[in-house]
């Protein structure tokens, strides 16, 4: 399998405050249907879906990888939909915050050191 890309699919309990949400922190809306709308930033890429499952919402993760972890806390900080953020944390591989999304989900808004920033990646 030689894999191109992989998107997500993040539920929403209300469909029209989540797309606020997403709107308020930096991602680009473009509708694809009434239950679906694709969210960009960047060539990063993710759904929305029209659908909303507790269980699944409530464990739903997803990791926001920065280039300022500051300037992404301050505009996350000042989303009226969030649910909760944390502060800045520094850990070994780089800052981290938390953001609860309105729905449950939690995003992981993530700066990494640069000893991190190629791991995994053969670009040569």
């Amino acid at each position: 399998m030689d894999v191109i890309d992989i998107k997500t699919f993040i539920p929403s309990k209300n469909y029209d405050i989540s797309k606020a949400f997403y709107s308020e922190i930096g991602f680009n809306a473009e509708y694809v249907n009434e239950d679906l709308t694709l969210f960009e930033n960047g060539d990063c890429l993710f759904f929305l879906q029209r659908f909303y499952n507790p269980e699944l919402a409530n464990n739903f993760m997803l990791q926001i990888c920065v280039a300022d972890i500051q300037n992404a806390f301050d505009l996350c900080s000042r989303s009226l939909h969030k649910t909760k953020i944390s502060p800045i944390e520094q850990q070994h591989w780089g800052s981290v915050f938390y953001l609860w999304g309105p729905s449950g989900e939690l995003l992981h808004i993530t700066a990494l050191g640069s000893f991190c920033e190629n791991e995994g990646r053969n670009d040569e």
